[in-house]
């Protein structure tokens, strides 16, 4: 994931999307501030913690950009890299997490009415993304002691590798593991299962008002109920279909990485590489795609 890469390709993708998504998150985040998007309170603030701006910051910023055009600058000395390997996780994960718990208060919004006036208020919401952010920052810590410097220089160490203990003890597999498994395919899973269950809810309540308007015989006319329905649906299916095609990439590289025997990247030219850098570069695109999808549905 932190394999510095090469190329003009490389450099052009990662100066764009960083050139793009800071302003737009800015711009989303001053926008959900003023509190004039006519937005409960507490789904401004799923997306004001869903802007994805620390990702952008972590990822790109301090880590892709100067590996390509600061190669051996200070942020290259083993204790700051480890802290960036350890920020960029949380930011990361904290993002996935975020965007699993917006899921579920939209489905208890729209298909848990009992418990929506409990569960969907501005509190509630506040609760659940400390949490999130603390639990996947608690997660995130072991990652910044798992690195060694790749060599020193005048008793400086110099950049980032991974201990041998990382490979050879079985608690450092596991915890690598399920940490993965946890944030990609849990992850996955349950925003699908939590779209599709709403969206089936959605159309069921369209079909038993349109027989209800139809039996009543009402006028053809626009019905903002069903508008509004129509327009939860599109957002749903936005949310979902960019998340996971976006993250497919990357996790496809996570799983042949994990059970091919003997997975070595030898080159940047490596199809392996190529594979592993394409996953990255789709996953860091969400930071944009995600907050054109909530800014542009906000209304």
């Amino acid at each position: 994931m932190h394999a510095p890469p090469r190329g003009r390709v490389y450099a052009i993708y990662y100066t764009a999307l960083a050139a793009i998504a800071v302003p737009v998150n800015i711009m989303a985040i001053v926008i959900l501030s003023r509190g004039r998007c006519g937005l409960p309170n507490c789904i401004t603030r799923y997306l004001l913690s869903m802007t994805d701006l620390l990702v952008i910051f972590t990822a790109v910023i301090l880590n892709r950009i100067p590996a390509i055009y600061f190669p051996g600058s200070f942020l290259s000395i083993t204790p700051v890299c480890s802290l960036r390997i350890a920020l960029i996780y949380a930011a990361r994960d904290s993002s996935v997490w975020l965007t699993v718990a917006f899921t579920f208060d939209r489905f208890v919004a729209i298909c848990c009415q009992k418990l929506k006036t409990k569960y969907c208020t501005d509190k509630t919401a506040a609760v659940v993304i400390g949490m999130v952010c603390a639990l996947v920052c608690l997660k995130s810590v072991p990652w910044y002691f798992i690195h060694e410097p790749l060599y020193k220089i005048d008793n400086v160490p110099w950049y980032c590798k991974l201990k041998k203990i990382r490979y050879a003890s079985p608690i450092w597999r596991t915890f690598d593991w399920f940490g993965r498994i946890l944030t990609h395919c849990l992850s996955f899973i349950l925003i699908f299962l939590l779209n599709a269950v709403t969206v089936r809810y959605i159309l069921a309540a369209s079909r038993a008002r349109s027989r209800l308007r139809a039996h009543s015989n009402e006028e053809i006319q626009s019905d903002p109920e069903m508008e509004s329905r129509r327009k939860s649906i599109v957002l749903l299916f936005a949310i979902s279909g960019s998340f996971i095609l976006l993250w497919m990439t990357y996790l496809v590289q996570l799983l042949l990485e994990r059970f091919i025997s003997d997975y070595k990247i030898k080159s940047f030219s490596d199809p392996k590489f190529v594979l592993q850098e394409s996953g990255n570069m789709l996953q860091l695109l969400c930071c944009c795609t995600n907050t054109f999808i909530y800014c542009s549905n906000s209304e």
